[in-house]
């Protein structure tokens, strides 16, 4: 589809609204036969019964298996306008930079990763400021139906251009009405951080191709 961002972007959204009316709660089994997941356990083993007042931010880290990931965010760096490799290193600056401005500093923020580069995790532990709130998805409740859903609740989410699953993410976050969306960031004059491009270009094949 390339006729107007607005419209493809309210046609998909249509299709993220449906699929979220129903959602596996654990109850039953998939067609392999295989117990299905509890899309609500990682939002319920974190928050329990505060889950539904919880506020917290999610970071995707997603290391895109090194070289592959570094090309593809430099291709939709070419055409965003972001930061080659922002979204991929994560670095304490660059979430601060969002979480400040969203008044989010003090609040649970929920780490999402591959493990592929655990010097990520590592640097933001060490921050003085983030550092103390930074939490793991539970073991025993982390699967990728809960992370996913986990991330889609949350009040702030910074994820990766370049990753589908931030992308996923991010649409639905779109779709049902969750505003607070980072994906495009570009280095400023003055070494801080902004926006490249809004949240919505995550739509945009000109900026990200087929994953749109």
């Amino acid at each position: 589809y390339y006729g107007p961002l607005n419209q493809y972007i309210e046609f998909q959204g249509q299709i993220l609204r449906t699929l979220w009316q129903s959602y596996n709660t654990g109850i039953g089994k998939d067609m392999r036969g295989r117990p299905v997941g509890d899309m609500c356990s990682v939002i319920d083993t974190m928050f329990g019964s505060e889950r539904s007042s919880a506020e917290y931010s999610v970071i995707h880290s997603r290391s895109l298996e090194g070289l592959p990931g570094e090309i593809l965010l430099g291709i939709i760096s070419r055409r965003s306008g972001c930061d080659p490799f922002g979204a991929l290193n994560m670095t304490p600056d660059y979430v601060k930079s969002i979480l400040k401005h969203q008044g989010m500093m003090n609040k649970p923020i929920l780490f999402l990763t591959d493990h592929q580069q655990p010097e990520i995790l590592e640097r933001l532990l060490a921050d003085p400021e983030i550092g103390p709130h930074i939490h793991l998805a539970p073991e025993e409740a982390s699967w990728v139906g809960g992370d996913i859903t986990a991330a889609i609740m949350a009040d702030v989410f910074i994820g990766n251009p370049a990753s589908t699953f931030s992308g996923f993410i991010a649409k639905s976050r779109i779709a049902l009405g969750y505003e607070k969306n980072v994906l495009f960031r570009k280095r400023l004059q003055n070494g801080g951080w902004g926006d490249s491009l809004k949240h919505r270009h995550i739509f945009d094949h000109l900026v990200v191709n087929a994953m749109a």
